[in-house]
């Protein structure tokens, strides 16, 4: 799956198997939101974004309207990853379980909060929103942060 987000004129690339997968891990949890670190590597020019993977947080708190994850021991592992396979975090992920893809200002808020974290490297995470029935992915957004806004890519 290739998207482009007009306002900053890039491009983000997810296999469409990786996605099935985020959203099938998203399912499991269901009717809870759930989520975590989406992983990968910026082209050369930094006009493409290759999401490559994800993975989950090692501590987290699910319910129905409400996800929120720790970031305990993700900086070792973000260290490694680096190290080994040269791919790093580049954003969020998150289920809205029979919602929409839409983003809340508690979203949007904990995207100014990552993007003004030192321990965070980019300036322009990603924020994937799945939306998920109990038995199936409905719908996938994903948002790129820009100076406190959230543009969606299309």
């Amino acid at each position: 799956m290739k998207l482009y987000n007009k306002h900053r004129k890039v491009e983000l690339i997810i296999d469409q198997e990786l996605l099935e997968k985020i959203g099938k891990t998203g399912i499991d949890h269901f009717p809870n939101e759930f989520g975590g670190f989406l992983i990968g590597k910026y082209s050369d020019d930094y006009k493409t974004l290759f999401i490559t993977d994800y993975i989950l947080p090692k501590s987290y708190k699910g319910s129905r309207y409400l996800f929120e994850r720790s970031s305990k021991g993700m900086k070792s592992f973000f260290s490694k990853l680096f190290k080994k396979k040269k791919e790093f975090y580049v954003g969020e992920w998150h289920t809205h379980p029979n919602g929409s893809t839409g983003f809340s200002d508690i979203d949007l808020n904990a995207m100014i909060n990552i993007e003004a974290s030192p321990s965070v490297n980019i300036k322009n995470p990603v924020l994937l929103i799945l939306s998920i029935s109990e038995k199936q992915l409905n719908q996938a957004t994903f948002y790129i942060y820009d100076n406190k806004k959230l543009i969606p890519y299309e």
